[in-house]
């Protein structure tokens, strides 16, 4: 038996071997990669120790692997909005474990945990991570490589919004060509990002960073970053 401290890397190195790996040939060499960044596990995984809510009884942290999603539940609700998971201050329900395994390299309590897995995820171009709140629960589900024909409106409404977030907190700002990048998108389709931008922005999940630019150069931000007005019709 190990604490959180000192079995966080075995149990890391455990659940990483049990994850589905492809075989990726390229010019000279095959290469196996893993469906799911090492990095984006490792963050969520330590996420669900140190804000799992321990007055729940009967229950705990759990990991589990299918062949096309991984799931990471935690008992306990967010203590802030699942949506806001990217911007938010870091605000810790078990402060003390939180210090111990900073002290031991193990974890970061200024709240950017998010941000990697944000990244990791749009560099690997995989569907953003689901999070899904029960009445005693935190649940995140992160999807294997999907291609974006096969997405469904809220897959790609949900991974529009993360990338505005992370584009947002990244101080730079997200448009029709960083949408493109972040799906894959060729230039000369630039109307299908357009789509999905209008997805995002019906959905009310984002806004223009000024209401008053060209068409040309609008620039898009997180709902909560949106200056009044900057819905368009």
């Amino acid at each position: 038996m190990h604490g959180y401290a000192a079995g966080f890397a075995g149990l890391v190195r455990y659940i990483d071997e049990l994850i589905p790996s492809n075989e990726v040939i390229g010019q000279a060499l095959r290469q196996t990669v893993k469906l799911y960044p090492e990095l984006a596990v490792r963050e969520l995984v330590a996420n669900a120790l140190l804000h799992q809510d321990f007055l729940v009884s009967g229950s705990g942290p759990t990991v589990e692997i299918f062949d096309d999603r991984m799931e990471i539940t935690n008992p306990g609700r967010p203590l802030v909005d699942p949506l806001r998971f990217v911007d938010s201050p870091p605000v810790s329900r078990n402060e003390r474990m939180g210090r111990a395994m900073r002290r031991g390299g193990l974890c970061e309590e200024r709240g950017s945990g998010w941000d990697k897995v944000a990244f990791e995820i749009e560099f690997h171009q995989l569907p953003a991570p689901l999070v899904e709140v029960t009445q005693e629960h935190t649940r995140v589900t992160l999807y294997s490589h999907r291609d974006l024909r096969d997405m469904d409106r809220a897959d790609r409404v949900r991974a529009v919004y993360l990338h505005a977030c992370l584009r947002y907190v990244s101080a730079q700002r997200m448009t029709n060509t960083s949408v493109r990048a972040r799906f894959g998108i060729e230039a000369h389709n630039s109307a299908r990002a357009s789509r999905l931008i209008k997805e995002a922005i019906d959905g009310e999940l984002i806004g223009l960073r000024d209401p008053q630019a060209p068409v040309k150069l609008r620039e898009y931000v997180p709902w909560w970053a949106a200056p009044d007005g900057s819905l368009p019709a």
